[in-house]
């Protein structure tokens, strides 16, 4: 395994060690990350809010849950977050949720400003973007995928806005969390589902 992803895995938390870290976050005015601006401790506070609502209200159908039930590779997600992220607030609960749902998929969190050498590692079109999520293969710990910051459709939302307008408004970012709170994770689940299916044949069928 290499030894930044090594080392970062043995300083990560669980899922609910970060709601944890959240909500301390969110009651004491704090954010995550470098920057400690009013802005990112709002966006904290807001995003600790609707993790916890994702967190009571996201559920994954009958039919998705039994499928990802059978997926049967022993896999560690390292997921590289920030508290005041948008998408992440939304993802971060999905990506929860599925790995809940089978003992073969371990989820493992840190904090993007804690984890540069990381995260540079897995950039997105040269960005720091986040969520991003590291899929390891437990046996020989290679990085058999990586997913994120954005599901498939909301990624080709934000595409097609920026290709138009060369930047994304305060309208458009308002109109994102619209399409994730009517999305209600879907995509989400059937992206991961697609993602594991490249490596169990039979998980495909």
């Amino acid at each position: 395994m290499n030894t930044i992803i090594k080392a970062a895995l043995e300083n990560s938390m669980s899922y609910e060690s970060y709601r944890t870290l959240m909500t301390h976050l969110a009651e004491h005015g704090e954010t995550t990350g470098d920057e400690k601006s009013d802005t990112r401790i709002n966006f904290t506070k807001l995003n600790n809010r609707r993790m916890k609502r994702w967190d009571k209200t996201l559920k994954v159908s009958e039919k998705a849950k039994k499928r990802l039930m059978t997926f049967e590779t022993d896999v560690t997600w390292l997921v590289i977050t920030e508290s005041w992220c948008g998408d992440a607030a939304h993802v971060m609960p999905a990506l929860n949720k599925i790995a809940e749902m089978n003992p073969k998929i371990t989820m493992h969190i840190v904090i993007r400003d804690n984890n540069k050498e990381l995260i540079n590692m897995f950039l997105t079109d040269g960005n720091q973007a986040v969520p991003k999520l590291i899929m390891i293969d437990d046996e020989s710990g290679t990085v058999l995928d990586t997913y994120g910051p954005r599901p498939s459709e909301a990624t080709g939302y934000v595409n097609r806005f920026k290709a138009a307008n060369g930047a994304l408004t305060p309208q458009f970012k308002e109109d994102l969390q619209h399409w994730y709170n009517n999305d209600r994770g879907m995509t989400i689940v059937e992206d991961i589902t697609e993602m594991l299916c490249r490596f169990q044949p039979s998980f495909c069928q």
